[in-house]
C-alpha cells in the first residue's frame, strides 16, 4: 500500500478581512510585522485581534479526519512553523501522494517558472510535483481561501492535482496516511492564536516533533514607545 503525507496548515481555520499579502518566513514576518499591524490599526481605532477568526468546526476536525484517514502504526508526526517542510517530509517517507489542507495550494506563484527556484513555503508541493517524488495531490481548500483553481493552470495540465476536495470526496475511503504535519504558518496566522494552535495539535493524540516553531510572545500593551517606533519604521 502506497504512503500518503496529510500535510495541514493553520491558516485552513483563520478567517480574516485583511489581506496579508505575501511575507517571507522570518523572525520579522512571524511577531514584528504582527506589532506593526496591531499598531496601525490602533491609530486607526480598529483592534486587529478582531479581525481574525477561528472556524467554528475546529473541534470537529480530527473526528472527520479520523474517519477517512487510517493512521500507520509507526506514524511520524511533526509540527513546524514553515509548510516547507512537508517537502523533506514527503521526500524522506517515500510518500506517494499529499493530501494538504490550507488556505494556499502552495504550488509555486507565478507560474512553472516558479518551481525553479529552492523549495519555500510557497512552492513545496509544486516542487514535491516537478522533482517527482510525490505522484499526485489532494488540495482541500478552506472555506475562507481567496484562490482558485485556475491560478495554477500550468500545473494542474502537467500534474496530478485535484483541487477543491471536500470530505463528501472521500466517502466510501480508507487513505492510509505514514505522516502528518501541521504548521502554523506564522507570517499568516497571529501569534495571539498560537494556544489555541497548540491545543489543537494537542487534540490529535498523537506524539510529535517540533521543528523550528519558535515561540511567541504577544503582550502589547507593555511594549515601549522606542519598540513601537521601531515596528512602525519597518
Amino acid at each position: 500500500m502506497k504512503k500518503n503525507l496529510l500535510s495541514i496548515d493553520w491558516d485552513y481555520f483563520i478567517y480574516t478581512r485583511n489581506c496579508l499579502g505575501s511575507c517571507l518566513e522570518n523572525k520579522r514576518s512571524l511577531i514584528d510585522f504582527w506589532y506593526k499591524r496591531y499598531i496601525q490599526a490602533i491609530n486607526r481605532g480598529e483592534d486587529i485581534q478582531k479581525a481574525f477568526q477561528l472556524s467554528s468546526d475546529l473541534h470537529k476536525f480530527w473526528p472527520k479526519i479520523k474517519k477517512y484517514f487510517k493512521f500507520a502504526k509507526n506514524i511520524k508526526v511533526y509540527v513546524s512553523d514553515s509548510h516547507a517542510l512537508s517537502y523533506k517530509i514527503a521526500e524522506e517517507n517515500n510518500c506517494k501522494a499529499v493530501y494538504l489542507f490550507d488556505s494556499h495550494a502552495d504550488l509555486g506563484y507565478g507560474g512553472l517558472s516558479s518551481l525553479n527556484f529552492e523549495v519555500n513555503c510557497s512552492n513545496w508541493l509544486g516542487k514535491l510535483l516537478k522533482d517527482k517524488k510525490t505522484e499526485e495531490a489532494y488540495i482541500f481548500y478552506s472555506p475562507y481561501t481567496m484562490e482558485k483553481p485556475d491560478y495554477f493552470k500550468p500545473m494542474n495540465n502537467i500534474y496530478k492535482i485535484k483541487s477543491y476536495c471536500n470530505f463528501n470526496d472521500l466517502d466510501g475511503k480508507c487513505i492510509k496516511v505514514s505522516a502528518i504535519h501541521i504548521c502554523r504558518s506564522g507570517a499568516w496566522t497571529p501569534p495571539w492564536l498560537d494556544k489555541k494552535f497548540y491545543k489543537f495539535v494537542d487534540a490529535l493524540g498523537l506524539p510529535y516533533k517540533l521543528v523550528n516553531c519558535p515561540e511567541r510572545k504577544w503582550d502589547p500593551e507593555h511594549i515601549s514607545l522606542s519598540e513601537k517606533i521601531n515596528y512602525l519604521m519597518m
